[in-house]
């Protein structure tokens, strides 16, 4: 009884497990199909920055302080390009690590938790990341900007591809709306008050790792009669016969 009970649990958890991951997989496709394109949406615990803390014409003076990452980044940076220059090709070298790398993860962190990442391939522009936010942020209509930190820098030509970018195999990149500072209430009305990915998006939260965690449940086997297995009857076993030997010291 206590058998037949668990197994009915377990099959009631499995059937609960599987159409979770089915809506989830089901609503994953169904925006991908609109989009064109897959993403996922998480919250993260840290705040990103507002808009108030990042401007196009006035930055504070620790936009521009130099953080012991920055400086490990820029000794990494100059290894790395000593090292391509004592090459006989470098060249070549590049275009071989270019062609090696095939997609980049980019994560859009919002003020209000929210993040949004989204896989691309290295040859395409920042464009497409704009015209990505385009489409999924609830008010298109205000402008906006995207930056990377550290160190803080505003992204300014969308022309450029990812891998020139040096978006790849991944970056972070931070979102804000890009209003006056004088217009704190307008702004505060109209963006940061608001959610700032648009409802069905947001719907897609944490969605992927329920696809991740749901792997096949195989029921418990029925329990079945023991076999029991006869040793085998060593008592008529005869022994090895030895063959004579002839001690070498013998002579005929």
């Amino acid at each position: 009884m206590r058998i037949g009970a668990s197994l009915v649990k377990r099959r009631r958890f499995m059937s609960f497990r599987e159409m979770d991951s089915n809506t989830a997989k089901a609503k994953l496709d169904a925006v991908k199909e609109k989009l064109g394109r897959e993403i996922h949406v998480f919250e993260t615990l840290a705040a990103s920055p507002t808009s108030a803390d990042i401007s196009r014409d006035d930055e504070s003076d620790d936009f521009y302080e130099f953080t012991p990452e920055d400086y490990y980044r820029i000794l990494s940076k100059k290894k790395e390009e000593r090292f391509l220059k004592t090459r006989k090709n470098p060249r070549s070298e590049e275009a071989a690590r270019r062609s090696r790398i095939t997609k980049a993860v980019i994560r859009v962190r919002f003020p209000d938790n929210y993040t949004l990442e989204a896989t691309f391939h290295p040859s395409e522009t920042l464009q497409s990341l704009v015209d990505l936010l385009k489409k999924v942020i609830a008010r298109p209509d205000l402008p906006f900007l995207i930056y990377t930190t550290p160190p803080k820098k505003l992204i300014k030509d969308m022309s450029q591809d990812l891998y020139s970018a040096g978006f790849i195999p991944g970056a972070i990149v931070y979102f804000s709306y890009d209003l006056p500072r004088g217009d704190e209430t307008g702004q505060s009305s109209d963006a940061n008050s608001v959610v700032f990915l648009h409802e069905e998006i947001r719907s897609l939260n944490g969605l992927h790792f329920i696809l991740e965690q749901a792997e096949p449940v195989q029921s418990a086997p029925e329990p079945s009669a023991a076999v029991t297995v006869a040793p085998p009857d060593v008592s008529q076993a005869k022994p090895a016969e030895k063959k004579p030997t002839k001690p070498k010291w013998f002579k005929m």
